[in-house]
């Protein structure tokens, strides 16, 4: 409890220093970003949807011009005054937002169509645990996404891959592979619809200062940069003023006992290559 603590702590801390950078990244609002995500989710004009560890808003107001009602969750109170501002400039007036935690969500259950996080699962100390929060608010049938960056499955990789993210973000819990992430759809029972990773691409002067830690180690990032393990420059590299890493966005609809089984499973996903 007493960690747990610890960490939230650390979170609202970490995305109260953000929250103003954050809301004004370019890589946040870019297509191959926030379009990608939400054409995949495949919102319906009837629909309430739950934006999980909304942060400014960014993908919640993206929803509410495509649905009848938009919720976002946010454990950081100046997250949610930036969702606030946010949805204000926009003229959005179907969301509200609402002070809560990934592990435990403000909503009852089947309180909505569907649900969707992004960039938030490598901040959570259980992943599974909030995909299987978010399969609770969901009712039978809808929709669950998550987009977030990944690792690679060498340990050493990973390793020096996570203490880069620990040092420019103290919030930063631990990456997932791309394996993982689906790991937790089949963990929580939930059906795979959509699956796709790609590269992304960060102003990398942005990405380094937008974190609380980043500009202190500026020097230690920037080698442990030069120096890469195998596998690094398909999951995180940097390439002069661009940083390239990893996104994968996986979709999952949670199963509905009274509906038709199919007949066709669902399209495997690509195997992850090796360089």
């Amino acid at each position: 409890m007493a960690a747990e603590q610890g960490k939230r702590r650390t979170v609202e801390e970490e995305f109260t220093h953000q929250a103003g950078a954050f809301a004004r990244a370019d890589v946040f609002r870019a297509a191959d970003t926030l379009d990608a995500l939400v054409e995949r989710l495949g919102p319906q004009r009837d629909q309430t949807w739950c934006d999980v560890a909304c942060g400014p808003g960014i993908v919640a107001c993206a929803l509410a011009k495509r649905v009848r009602r938009v919720v976002g969750v946010d454990c950081t109170p100046a997250m949610l005054a930036a969702a606030a501002a946010e949805a204000g400039r926009q003229g959005i007036d179907n969301a509200a937002w609402l002070a809560g935690d990934a592990l435990n969500l403000p909503l009852s259950q089947d309180a909505c169509d569907g649900a969707v996080s992004r960039f938030a699962l490598h901040h959570l100390t259980d992943p599974l645990a909030a995909v299987r929060e978010m399969a609770r608010i969901v009712k039978p049938g809808g929709k669950l996404a998550v987009a977030d960056q990944c690792t690679d499955d060498r340990p050493e990789t990973a390793d020096w891959h996570q203490r880069i993210e620990r040092w420019r973000d103290p919030s930063h819990e631990s990456c997932l592979t791309p394996s993982g992430i689906l790991a937790l759809g089949a963990a929580a029972g939930l059906e795979r619809v959509v699956w796709d990773q790609r590269p992304l691409e960060l102003d990398y002067e942005e990405w380094l200062t937008r974190g609380s830690g980043g500009p202190g180690r500026r020097q230690d990032i920037a080698a442990l940069l030069a120096s890469p393990p195998p596998g690094a420059e398909r999951i995180f590299a940097r390439q002069g003023d661009r940083l390239r890493l990893l996104q994968v966005i996986v979709v999952w609809r949670r199963p509905d006992p009274s509906a038709a089984q199919p007949t066709q499973p669902p399209t495997q996903p690509p195997k992850e290559e090796r360089p």
